[in-house]
């Protein structure tokens, strides 16, 4: 049996991997013309919310079957994405593609709120941390499936920690000049991870014409036009919309989605 204080923390885990989430789609201004739509904010600040609620009863949120319906979309775009990257990638866009642990993320979340097999008062899964003192532990049909969810999400995370500590990703919104990658390049659904991508080709192919904050340059991840590149609020949103931030609440949560998965099998 899991220790409830456990669950809280991964709870507590969780809400801070929502705050900062929200927090990005905040500053990045996506309903603005010329911003990107960050995709992949969108489906962490779900996840966040969606997996606090399995954790801790007291803050569950919606019911099982509205999160299939949500989790089922951002399968299927996410599908789309790499589908699409896979176009032009092959195989790579699976095994280190920025859209692939974002598709098994919210399919893992589909089969999680789909396949529970002992629901909680009040039906379904929601509060493993109310099950596990009661009765018994929450179980989820299929458990092989569970299993192999499980070991695609470390694996996943071990690639991310391993690319993170080896500084694969940046700690600040890195900054180019608009002749290396213009604002019209970057698409409106592109994410900020695929627009990280975007930015570390073109620095290996125009190596000296990066600049590392010029007057009017282009962000990386997100474009919002006629803002200042200085100051201390600058450097905030900076901060908080760099691909480092980015990949530390995708470990977090998948880290976080695996342990639920193998304790519930």
């Amino acid at each position: 049996m899991t220790p409830a204080w456990i669950l809280d923390i991964l709870a507590a885990l969780m809400l801070v991997v929502a705050a900062v989430s929200a927090a990005r789609l905040v500053v990045a201004r996506p309903w603005r013309p010329g911003s990107v739509f960050t995709d992949t904010d969108v489906a962490h600040l779900l996840m966040a919310i969606a997996m606090a609620g399995m954790l801790a009863s007291s803050l569950t949120t919606l019911p099982n079957n509205a999160w299939i319906a949500i989790f089922g979309v951002l399968t299927a775009w996410f599908g789309y994405r790499v589908l699409r990257d896979a176009s032009t990638s092959g195989v790579r866009a699976l095994a280190g593609g920025h859209c692939a642990p974002h598709l098994v993320h919210c399919g893992a979340m589909v089969y999680m709120f789909a396949a529970i097999a002992a629901p909680a008062a009040g039906g379904g899964m929601s509060g493993m941390g109310a099950s596990s003192g009661g009765s018994g532990m929450q179980t989820l049909r299929y458990p092989t499936l569970a299993f192999v969810f499980a070991l695609i999400l470390v694996a996943y995370t071990i690639w991310d920690l391993d690319q993170l500590s080896g500084r694969r990703y940046s700690m600040a919104t890195a900054r180019v000049s608009p002749a290396v990658v213009p604002v019209a390049a970057v698409p409106a659904m592109a994410g900020a991870d695929g627009a990280t991508a975007t930015l570390s080709a073109a620095q290996a192919t125009q190596g000296s014409a990066v600049s590392s904050a010029p007057s009017g340059a282009v962000a990386a991840e997100h474009v919002v036009p006629g803002e200042p590149g200085s100051g201390n609020g600058s450097a905030i949103r900076g901060f908080l919309l760099s691909p480092a931030i980015t990949v530390g609440c995708r470990i977090a949560m998948g880290a976080t989605m695996a342990f639920m998965l193998l304790i519930m099998i």
